[in-house]
């Protein structure tokens, strides 16, 4: 597997909470065992998204858990965020790393195994195989991987694989053991009656699963 420290990725969204505050909901997660955090919110203007970022970067710092901003890179920069994750439609990972070459962490989507071969892929610090499974939280995809994708993926490519997309509790573990270093989660966790319980639940099948599959 690649060598990449985090395990469970929160990917944040608002209506996902069901109405619930947002940082108590991320702030939960983590206590959970969320070790990373993405910010996604496509439908907020840029000093919205500004503004949240900074509340989120000031809650995370207090537990020392990165924050990733997805596709844009002024707000990245201006909060301090560790890094910045974009996908097929987004500002390209070649175009990030000129403009910003400290960013610490550069995540990138692939959608079809032909991206392995890029320069996007070769700069970027982790690639997402997205989705695993198809989901309605995004529906703008091209390939939906499975199992068998990723165990495909972790053949051709040592860079860390964070697995994104229809993940829970019932196939967590087999995702893991399929080759995937970390699994992103959205609406298993923002959803969820109890969201520090749904974390430590995934949590724990990972560091179980991520065992097993390193004991092989």
């Amino acid at each position: 597997m690649g060598n990449f420290p985090y395990r469970l990725y929160l990917v944040t969204d608002e209506a996902a909470c069901l109405g619930r505050d947002f940082f108590w909901v991320i702030e939960q997660a983590i206590k959970g065992g969320v070790d990373m955090v993405q910010l996604r919110e496509k439908n907020l203007s840029d000093q919205a998204f500004l503004n949240k970022a900074l509340l989120l970067k000031d809650l995370l710092d207090r537990y020392n858990v990165p924050l990733i901003i997805n596709d844009n890179l002024p707000v990245a920069v201006h909060c301090g965020a560790a890094g910045i994750h974009v996908g097929n439609s987004d500002s390209p990972p070649t175009k990030i790393r000129l403009q910003h070459p400290d960013t610490k962490f550069l995540g990138y989507s692939i959608e079809y195994e032909a991206q392995l071969e890029t320069e996007d892929a070769r700069v970027s610090d982790y690639l997402a195989l997205s989705p695993v499974y198809a989901t309605n939280t995004k529906t703008d995809t091209v390939t939906e991987w499975k199992t068998e994708g990723i165990h495909r993926v972790r053949q051709i490519t040592n860079k860390p694989l964070v697995a994104i997309g229809g993940i829970n509790e019932a196939n967590a573990a087999s995702i893991i053991t399929a080759g995937a270093d970390c699994l992103a989660i959205v609406s298993a966790i923002c959803s969820a009656e109890n969201p520090a319980l749904a974390a430590e639940r995934l949590r724990n099948l990972i560091d179980r699963s991520m065992n097993s599959y390193e004991k092989i």
